[in-house]
Formats: C-alpha cells, structure tokens, sequence
C-alpha cells in the first residue's frame, strides 16, 4: 500500500481544515439568515448546536480518517463490523460532494467575477438600478458563466495537483491568512460608518418577536442545519483531513480550534455587512441578493468604495476557493481510492469532469433558463440547493442503519 500523504504542520492542518468550514455558509447565508431569524436568539441557538452535535461530530470524522488512513469509500473496509452497512456512506457522502460543486463552483467564479469587476472601477458611481441590470446580464450570459467557471475549476485543480504540501497546504496558509486579515479591515471600517450602533443592536441582540414570528421550531432547526452546513460535516471532507494528520494531536482540541475560527468569520461576517447595510437603508434579510445587489449598493455609494468593494469581493472570492480546493479534495482522494491512478492524474480528469457535471447549472440561468423545476422564477441552482439537503439526509440515514446493523 501506497504510504499516505501527510500535512506538513499543525497550523496547515487547522488552516486547510477551516478553509473547508469557511465559505459561502459564513459570509452569505449567516448574516442574512440570522437577520431573519431574530438577531441574538439565533445565536444563542447556533452556539449550542457548535457544542451540542458540530464538534462531537467533526472530532468523531476526524478520528474515523485518522484511524483508517484512506479517503471516505474505503476508510470502512477495515473499521466496520462485517455484515454491516458503514461503507455506503462513503460513497453517498463522495456524491455529496460532487453535488455540491455542480453548483457551488458556478456561484464562486460570479463571486470571483464581481472582484474583478469592482478592482477595474466597473461599479463605481453605479446606480441601484444599473447593479440590478449589471447581476441580471451576468446570469444571462452563457459564457461569462461558463468562463467563470473555468476559471474556478483550473485554479483549484491546480493547486491540488500541485501536490498536499507544495500545493493545497501552502496555498490555504496563505489565502487563509489574508482572509483573516480583510475581514477585520472591513469589520473596522464598517464600524465606523453612522448607523453602526443600529446594526450591531440588530445583529447581537436577541428579538424575540421575529423569532415568534419565524416560529421556534423553525429557528432551532435552522441553527442545527447552519451548524452541520457552516462545519462541512457529513460529506466525508474532515475524514480526508483526519487522514492527513499524525496520531499525537488531539482531535477534540483541533475540532475546537476550527470551530472558533469558522465561528469568527461567520460573526465577522456580520459584523462587516449589518452596520453597513443600516448604515445605507438596506433591508439586511434580502436573502442571496445580500451579496450580489445589496452589498455592491453599500460600496457605489460609500467613499473609497472601489477600495472596499474590492476588498470584500477577494475575501469572499477567498473563502469560496477555500471551500472548494476541501470538497475538491474529497472528490480526488475517492477517485484515487477507487481507481488507483495518481494525484496529477486523478485531478486531470476530476476536473474535466467536475467542469462538466456543473454546467447544467451555469447554463440553468440563460439558455436553460425555461427549465423551472419548482415553478415561476425558479431554476437549475434552486434544483441542486434542493438536492444536496436530501443527500445529507440520506447520509444520516445509511449512518442510522449501519450503526443498528
């Protein structure tokens, strides 16, 4: 057997692990759905849910990784009772992942398209009105989605043919690092701004009467699933890290470690979008339009906001990639496992092929724009956000069966 290839540090090790957890849950979905959800009450909730199930579990994925020493199809083979069904969840949890990335992957490259834009000044003076029509012509265009796209899927499987250390390891350090360093940069200048008081009131403090009018129910299972979602948990990507790491650390200390790392860029998050959005008049619960219409409002109207518009876009344009070099990983670890080809290999065609499985949905908002699964207004990014849930459903029933078998 092939000896297995192992992370460099403990730091990489940390930082890659929390590149997975960090991503578009932390600074697109957290803020707004917090807003929704009742400010400080959600919270409060998501906290729990961080100690009560995410980091049980994760240390638990860690520990399956370490202990087998092989990607998620095979890390059963030597683990599981016989008889028993644990195995499948390696390979729900493999088509997860791809899942995942068929669209995961065209909304980084609109991400990485909207740093571009902002560095060149294409936004700057721009109207509401203009921004709205600039997002609009982006999804009507077949091949600024499907270049964007490209664009995603060379630069993560280049890194990752690179090699663990030289490529994904040394990368993630540093973009990592960056990220961090952005984030509190903008949160400071956000501080700053005049209606900072009124959306950090908004944000911290709890508000029981929109949490009753969410329900409690509804709230309690929207921590839970933001918990399992912003951790990356389930999918099988924290087994490979787990797999990468010596046997002298602990792995509750290092789930902990990532959790208050993935937990401050998600709080961070907020902090930098909620006293600017208040700041501006802008409804901060607008849902996915937070990031594409809202936010390049608040930087056309701001002083330097070409600077800041910039700045937030590579930091999200950071946190996407990060995310996807993990699931990507995931993906060629299992092709590996299963086929027996090598790392450079292995990447060449899991990127060919990744490109291909995703471009139903850059093409779902233009030419396929007809296809309306769920109705009206609907399309092929609303068919595989639907998909992907059911899958980690799926994932926590084989789980069930294999631990009753």
């Amino acid at each position: 057997m092939e000896k297995r290839e192992k992370l460099a540090s403990r730091l990489g090790f940390i930082l890659l692990s929390a590149g997975c957890a960090i991503g578009l849950g932390n600074v697109w979905k957290f803020p707004y759905i917090t807003g929704q959800y009742g400010g400080g009450v959600f919270l409060i909730l998501y906290f729990l849910m961080l100690i009560m199930f995410g980091i049980p579990v994760m240390t638990m994925e860690f520990a399956i990784g370490r202990a087998s020493q092989n990607a998620p199809v095979r890390m059963y083979d030597d683990l599981e009772p016989k008889k028993s069904k644990w195995h499948i969840h390696g390979f729900v949890g493999m088509i997860g992942c791809i899942m995942l990335m068929m669209y995961y992957a065209v909304v980084a490259g609109w991400i990485v398209r909207y740093f571009v834009k902002f560095a060149i000044g294409d936004f700057t003076g721009a109207t509401p009105d203009m921004i709205g029509e600039k997002f609009s012509l982006m999804l009507s265009s077949p091949a600024i989605n499907i270049g964007y796209l490209a664009v995603v899927v060379i630069i993560s499987f280049t890194v990752l043919a690179i090699g663990l250390q030289g490529g994904l390891e040394r990368i993630t350090k540093y973009m990592m690092g960056a990220l961090l360093l952005i984030m509190v940069v903008l949160a400071i200048n956000s501080f700053t701004m005049p209606g900072s008081k009124e959306g950090l009131r908004f944000f911290l403090l709890p508000d029981l009467d929109r949490t009753e009018k969410i329900g409690f129910a509804k709230v309690l299972m929207g921590a839970l699933n933001q918990a399992f979602f912003t951790l990356s948990i389930g999918i099988g990507s924290m087994a490979v890290f787990g797999s990468y790491i010596n046997k002298e650390r602990s792995l509750l200390g290092e789930s902990v470690n990532i959790t208050i790392l993935d937990t401050f860029v998600a709080i961070t998050s907020g902090l930098i979008m909620f006293p600017a959005c208040f700041s501006y008049g802008i409804d901060v619960s607008s849902g996915p339009s937070l990031l594409f219409v809202t936010m390049p409002n608040v930087f056309a109207n701001m002083s330097l906001g070409r600077l800041w518009g910039s700045l937030f876009f590579l930091f999200m344009s950071f946190a996407a990639l990060s995310t996807a070099f993990a699931v990507y990983e995931n993906v060629i670890a299992n092709v590996s496992a299963l086929t027996g080809m090598g790392r450079q290999k292995t990447c060449l065609i899991c990127g060919i092929g990744m490109f291909i499985l995703a471009l139903p949905c850059a093409l779902g908002f233009n030419i396929w724009s007809a296809f309306t699964p769920f109705g009206k207004d609907s399309s092929v990014l609303d068919l595989m956000r639907f998909f992907v849930p059911v899958v980690l459903m799926v994932i926590l029933i084989v789980g069930l069966i294999g631990f009753f078998k």
